[in-house]
């Protein structure tokens, strides 16, 4: 069998190494931006460049003829994808994927399976969200909004002329500031003939809207909790007649779960599941989409994740016995994810003070 991933970074790279052991082949889709910096995919299989007015027949050739195409970004073609559907499978659909490019469906979307979400606002002027949502106020770009991308505070009066030169709020939607407690992902698989498996859930820790490190079991969530997050995302994905992984960020707050956004691909909080899981969510991807049975998704022990942020060399000096090192090749930036550290540990209380030592031997 073989996949065609559209991209090319790190999710399509640990995609690829959890397909290849089951003796499928890859191939890449990447635009001529991507086409500069292809090193977390170079070797695991050919690599074809696509824009706008390049005939999808040509592209699908190129590719080797695939007989599915994945994604590993919600920032796709819709294009793209409805016309490779017509040569092959294409896993989440391209109706999948329409809801997570935009927040303003998405929240319709959670609207309609009565799934709580935080109060918004879409289409009003800030002085009339804040004056039907109060302050603080969160300013979303409705598309191209990640790790704390065009995100905006909006806390008193004096921010709103602020927000208006800097944001175009006819493409925002306007939330109310949550006070969580926490926050927490569920990562789930749902396979072509339905099958739905679903991963613990998973504490995550953010610093300016990037996320740092991740931490399994989440605390404080009592199984009533769990339950209703394991419906939203069950509801969500048959909904959607979804295949494949998705993600889903939520709130923990007054007691109550609020998702936040929904990711229709392996996430960067699911990580933990190479280490301590059965099956990692990468190869629960592969065999969702190629109609395998799933794989196992229980918690072995604790775990945890550190991402690894802008640096130049794999930090090999401060592996253990109780970690294992992801490096994705790719060019060092700023804030630019680089690579990760899985933690295993007996304890969520070991899992913690291992990811803390670490932080301080890389900051020494």
């Amino acid at each position: 069998m073989h996949i065609a991933i559209v991209g090319c970074g790190q999710l399509a790279r640990m995609l690829a190494l959890a397909g290849i052991p089951l003796g499928l082949k890859f191939s890449f889709i990447v635009n001529p931006d991507e086409q500069k910096d292809t090193a977390c995919i170079d070797g695991f299989g050919t690599i074809a460049c696509w824009q706008k007015g390049v005939a999808i027949g040509e592209l699908y050739i190129a590719l080797g003829r695939p007989d599915i195409v994945t994604i590993e970004k919600e920032s796709v073609d819709l294009g793209l994808l409805t016309e490779l559907e017509k040569y092959c499978k294409v896993y989440p659909s391209a109706k999948s994927v329409f809801y997570s490019q935009n927040r303003y469906h998405e929240k319709l979307l959670l609207e309609k399976l009565d799934i709580e979400t935080a109060d918004f606002k879409y289409g009003n002027s800030l002085e009339s969200c804040v004056k039907s949502l109060g302050y603080p106020l969160v300013i979303k770009s409705i598309s191209e909004g990640y790790d704390g991308k065009n995100q905006w505070r909006l806390k008193e009066q004096a921010d709103i002329a602020i927000i208006n030169q800097q944001a175009n709020i006819e493409n925002c939607i306007v939330e109310k500031w949550v006070s969580y407690e926490f926050e927490f992902s569920m990562i789930a698989a749902r396979s072509v003939v339905g099958q739905f498996v679903v991963y613990p859930p998973t504490e995550n820790q953010h610093i300016d809207g990037v996320l740092v490190r991740s931490i399994v079991p989440a605390s404080q969530l009592e199984q009533a909790h769990i339950d209703t997050a394991i419906n939203y995302i069950k509801k969500i994905m048959r909904e959607l007649d979804y295949v494949g992984v998705m993600a889903m960020e939520c709130f923990f707050a007054d007691g109550q779960v609020l998702v936040n956004e929904l990711a229709p691909r392996v996430h960067n909080s699911g990580h933990w599941t190479q280490a301590a899981s059965i099956t990692s969510q990468f190869e629960n991807h592969i065999r969702a989409i190629a109609n395998f049975d799933l794989g196992a998704t229980r918690l072995t022990g604790s775990a945890g994740m550190l991402n690894l942020l802008g640096a130049g060399v794999p930090p090999l000096e401060v592996l253990s016995s109780q970690t294992s090192l992801h490096w994705y090749n790719k060019l060092p930036r700023d804030g630019r994810k680089v690579g990760h550290i899985n933690f295993v540990g007996d304890s969520r209380e070991e899992v913690l003070a291992d990811i803390g030592a670490v932080e301080l031997l890389m900051n020494a």
